[in-house]
């Protein structure tokens, strides 16, 4: 039984800092504390650059703070202007192509 590596959300990063900057207007160090993380502001800015990915409950928390669905943040599908607080033309695109 074998398992393959899921692939990763293309846009997640963009999406988590569109919510911290565009929607809630938090610094780096804002949003860590908003979040509860233990540490500085660098795991915000990873998980906005894609080279961590936030667990779960952090994922939960961000989606929590502006009121969507998990599945919004996750599903590279699905763009956060539609379902976020800020559903206006204010919003950075999250689909390059």
């Amino acid at each position: 039984m074998g398992s393959k590596a899921r692939p990763k959300p293309k846009y997640l990063g963009k999406k988590l800092r569109a919510i911290r900057a565009e929607i809630l207007g938090m610094s780096q160090t804002e949003m860590s504390k908003a979040l509860g993380l233990r540490v500085d502001y660098s795991a915000v800015s990873q998980y906005e650059l894609g080279t961590r990915e936030p667990p779960l409950p952090i994922l939960l928390k961000y989606a929590r703070l502006v009121g969507i669905s998990t599945d919004v943040l996750i599903d590279d599908e699905v763009e956060l202007r539609q379902h976020g607080p800020s559903a206006d033309d204010s919003c950075p695109e999250f689909h390059d192509g």
